[in-house]
């Protein structure tokens, strides 16, 4: 392997890896302070698709719609928490579980009947479609502006934990919950702030998402969230630093899996993936980053 091809199949992987990083990190957002696994976190991807495909055909510029998206994929989020997970929160880690999924099919089911079962296309601006040459190493636009906005949302959620009173109050809220509510401090806003989050990241997800795949579906965040879950799950579930970690070195296995694997073996690359991530996870079974603190189920 000489070391431009290398070093171009690490730019794919943080390309991908980036965009798993944002969702793992979503997950592990609400996972480490209410202890939900929001499997409904897909459909946000979608939500936000189908926000940003509808704004364009109303006639909105290309920034603008973004912005919808985000906003709808944020409100989305909050609507989620309010009406689903805020009845059961004190429930089991069972019930959370299915109530997630409830969630997510049927959010699928309103997509396909009152939308489309078929992939809507979406109009990516052309200035989107150029490719980029540093050196001998050539790195599509959307490649690149994934790359970028993945490091800026993941600098930017940094300093909010730790320079805001919300921040702070999400990361004791991490360490333990209940002490946080004798302190006085609002249940539900760090909750509903802790989604809000996750609904941004799913919807940037979703955003560079669409600009790769060019189209939206109901189905369209399935896979990315399942890659999302395993992800987190290499880093240490609850652990943010953990999900990043694990986003980004799961993008990579795919990557290198599938600029080396023989052309045979091809269609069994996530298979290849799934057993590399056991490998890891047998030298660490509580992840690379695992929370010290442990999480009741």
């Amino acid at each position: 392997m000489s070391m431009d091809i290398f070093l171009q199949q690490l730019l794919n992987a943080l390309s991908l890896g980036g965009t798993y990083a944002l969702l793992a990190l979503g997950l592990a957002v609400v996972f480490s302070i209410i202890g939900l696994i929001n499997f409904a976190h897909g459909e946000l991807m979608t939500v936000t698709g189908y926000a940003i495909c509808f704004a364009l055909i109303w006639g909105l510029p290309f920034p603008l719609a973004v912005i919808a998206g985000l906003v709808v994929a944020i409100a989305a989020a909050l609507l989620m928490e309010r009406i689903a997970f805020r009845p059961v929160r004190g429930a089991s880690g069972t019930t959370l579980l299915l109530t997630s999924f409830a969630v997510s099919a049927i959010l699928r089911v309103l997509f396909q009947n009152i939308i489309s079962a078929r992939p809507i296309p979406v109009s990516i601006p052309s200035s989107m479609s150029g490719v980029v040459t540093i050196g001998p190493l050539h790195l599509g636009m959307i490649q690149l502006i994934s790359i970028v906005v993945t490091l800026v949302m993941l600098l930017g959620l940094n300093l909010f934990l730790h320079r805001t009173m919300a921040g702070r109050a999400m990361r004791a809220a991490s360490e333990d919950f209940a002490v946080l509510r004798l302190m006085g401090i609002r249940a539900n806003f760090v909750v509903a702030t802790a989604f809000a989050i996750s609904g941004l990241l799913a919807g940037v997800a979703g955003l560079l998402w669409v600009a790769q795949r060019g189209s939206v579906d109901p189905l369209m965040g399935a896979l990315p969230v399942l890659k999302a879950f395993i992800a987190a799950i290499i880093g240490g579930l609850g652990s943010l630093s953990g999900a990043v970690a694990g986003g980004f070195l799961l993008g990579f296995i795919e990557v290198i899996l599938q600029a080396y694997l023989p052309d045979s073996l091809l269609p069994y690359r996530d298979a290849f993936a799934i057993l590399l991530v056991i490998a890891v996870l047998l030298f660490r079974p509580q992840g690379l980053l695992a929370r010290k603190t442990l999480v009741k189920l």
